[in-house]
């Protein structure tokens, strides 16, 4: 194990690890078009799963909050997005892209919107009383998200939601032989998008800083003057905001949801985080890529394991690397 670990970051590191797999799976498959769909469909869905789980991350890492009411934040994000998307139906239909564009945009910044407010109300009153004691996060956490999932049904129903897709995103785009999915290629950049500016904030601006310095000697920030609360519940807020943008991508991307969403993602959300390394944007990336590639190919290569794939993946990292790929706190 330890030579393969030095062997690796000689290489370029841990983040030469969906390179290496795209390269095996490409052996593997043998077909360049299905490779090539595969691969952007696995990119595109790590992209979907690094969004939700880069606010668990960032919540889970930075101030040691176990929430498993995270996984609420992503069904109603998908349910509020697909209600915007069903209201603005004639949109969604024109011909003209502005307005097709529009009507995505307004979708998303609901899902968002209600993110934020959820965040901060989840912050204040759920996990504010337990904050230091992991056992009582679980359990109230895992309550508020067993609430969440009952006044989805009270709100919408049981039955499955439709969600429309806006007309220029419907199809597939031709490369050779390959097609490639349209909404999958807008995924991948919104992720791509994403990551930068979470990227960008923490370690470019003076509030990434004090978040960071936060978490190493709160009382040494707070002695300077400067609200820690404040910027955690800023974090918190931020994690529940991109929980439900992930969730109303998911929606779409699914096209056919349920109540239960979030509490199916839940378990991939979770590995992604661990497999990752806590509190790591980039490890949270690294992970969230590589369980996509790894549930595509599996799915094509081997079937019958690809609903254990991710936890084969997860084994395997942990056995080799037990505090993730690329941890940012202990």
């Amino acid at each position: 194990m330890t030579g393969l670990s030095e062997l690796i970051s000689r290489a370029g590191g841990v983040f030469l690890l969906p390179v290496a797999m795209a390269l095996v799976a490409f052996i593997l498959i043998g077909a360049p078009s299905s490779w090539l769909t595969l691969t952007v469909a696995g990119l595109s869905m790590g992209m979907m799963i690094f969004l939700m789980a880069s606010g668990l991350s960032l919540v889970f890492g930075l101030m040691d909050v176990l929430n498993f009411g995270h996984s609420a934040f992503i069904s109603f994000g998908a349910f509020v997005a697909a209600s915007v998307l069903a209201a603005l139906g004639g949109w969604l239909g024109a011909d003209s892209v502005l307005l097709n564009l529009l009507a995505l945009i307004c979708a998303l910044a609901a899902a968002l919107a209600f993110g934020l407010a959820g965040g901060w109300f989840f912050e204040r009153v759920i996990v504010k009383p337990v904050y230091s004691d992991h056992l009582r996060q679980i359990l109230i956490t895992m309550g508020a998200l067993i609430v969440a999932e009952q006044i989805i049904l009270a709100s919408w129903g049981g039955s499955p939601l439709n969600v429309p897709r806006p007309a220029f995103l419907e199809g597939s785009l031709l490369i050779g032989d390959a097609s490639v999915d349209l909404y999958r290629l807008f995924a991948f950049a919104l992720g791509a998008l994403v990551y930068v500016g979470l990227h960008l904030l923490l370690n470019r601006t003076r509030i990434g800083l004090l978040i960071r310095a936060g978490v190493e000697n709160r009382e040494m920030v707070e002695a300077l003057g400067f609200k820690v609360d404040r910027l955690f519940i800023g974090v918190f807020m931020v994690g529940s905001a991109l929980a439900a943008l992930g969730g109303a991508m998911w929606a779409g991307y699914e096209t056919l949801i349920t109540p239960s969403l979030g509490a199916e993602l839940m378990v991939v959300v979770f590995i992604v985080v661990i497999i990752g390394g806590l509190g790591s944007i980039q490890g949270t990336l690294l992970g969230a890529i590589m369980v996509g590639l790894a549930d595509n190919y599996v799915g094509f290569l081997a079937p019958k394991l690809a609903l254990a794939s991710t936890m084969i993946l997860m084994m395997l990292i942990l056995l080799w690397r037990p505090s993730g790929l690329a941890p940012a706190v202990k």
